[in-house]
């Protein structure tokens, strides 16, 4: 009776345990880099080979692939919900604050969707090439490469409200901010700042970077008024949406040349100087300005860890047909 009792115990103990460490490593432990070994073993030569074409014809939608897969991933985790469009039943995140007018590639990851479903009918999600699709991106513009972890499945909904709800830290934001946010993601100050890095690409808007360049006086006076040539004081069309490269220096290129402009308080946002202000950060932006090989280990290790939040496995969610839209 006794032993009886105590092999109850100890079975009772077990699936506390096991429920406990499922309550704390997520469904994330759940992705595999193998997961499409046998199911769709040429996704990754589908889906770099419309990368590579994306970005020979406009070096741009590189950073455009990688900034989707983070605002992906910050809403309710790495889900696909950022590429839905509105439908009667649900307002999308395309139109969110941060989103609108911003978000771009949204064809690009089409083009991949439709090539990848030629290759492997409903086996591949959206989510999933949003990863792949972002490591591809920081590769073949002369970055690291990494084993990008798969597994997960595309959500049924999207949420503006989610998207609006400030998860997805402004340009505007101070370091106090930035930290917060990304510590809510389970992401550290560390991984904060490899991963503003990927600014060592891409272009901004006048508009996010308008009060910056005007207004703040943390930023190199010279590097101000070329910046200020294009960009106008005033607000409103077709001003506000001038363009102007992240990273002055190599704008096409994967490098650590970022962290090098904000020692020269030569960042284009608010939110990149702030890394580099007097603050926490000024020795890690130090260090990646110094030492490339470092701050890509660094960054491989912070989008690993991104793409690890809260997706949807097993059963949950879909295999989205169209990434625009969930399946009839």
């Amino acid at each position: 009776m006794a032993a009886s009792t105590s092999h109850s115990f100890c079975s009772s103990l077990a699936i506390v345990v096991l429920a406990v460490l499922l309550i704390f490593t997520g469904s994330s432990s759940a992705l595999s880099k193998n997961h499409y070994s046998k199911s769709c073993p040429k996704v990754f030569k589908a889906v770099q080979s419309v990368v590579h074409s994306a970005i020979s014809k406009q070096p741009r939608q590189g950073a455009s692939l990688i900034r989707l897969f983070f605002h992906d991933c910050f809403v309710n985790g790495c889900d696909g919900s950022v590429l839905l469009d509105d439908t009667s039943s649900f307002t999308g995140e395309k139109t969110a604050g941060p989103n609108n007018g911003s978000l771009r590639a949204f064809e690009v990851v089409d083009d991949i969707k439709s090539k990848v479903e030629k290759e492997c009918p409903g086996v591949v999600s959206c989510a999933d090439i949003l990863a792949i699709a972002a490591r591809d991106s920081v590769e073949i513009l002369g970055g690291p490469s990494w084993d990008v972890k798969l597994g997960r499945r595309d959500s049924k909904t999207a949420s503006l409200s989610a998207a609006n709800s400030g998860v997805i830290p402004p340009p505007t934001s101070t370091l106090s901010n930035l930290i917060s946010r990304f510590q809510a993601k389970g992401l550290s100050t560390k991984d904060m700042v490899a991963l503003s890095g990927a600014h060592t690409i891409g272009k901004a808007r006048c508009v996010v970077f308008r009060d910056h360049i005007y207004n703040d006086s943390n930023i190199d006076s010279s590097f101000a008024k070329t910046r200020q040539n294009k960009c106008p004081r005033t607000t409103g069309l077709p001003g506000d949406n001038k363009i102007a490269p992240l990273d002055l220096q190599t704008p096409t290129t994967f490098d650590n040349y970022y962290f090098k402009n904000l020692i020269s308080q030569k960042g284009l946002l608010h939110s990149d100087q702030e890394l580099f202000n007097g603050g926490s950060t000024d020795s890690l932006v130090k260090t990646y300005s110094q030492d490339v090989k470092t701050f890509y280990s660094d960054f491989v290790k912070a989008m690993i860890k991104m793409g690890d939040i809260n997706p949807l496995t097993g059963s949950s969610g879909e295999i989205r047909k169209n990434c625009r839209k969930v399946n009839n």
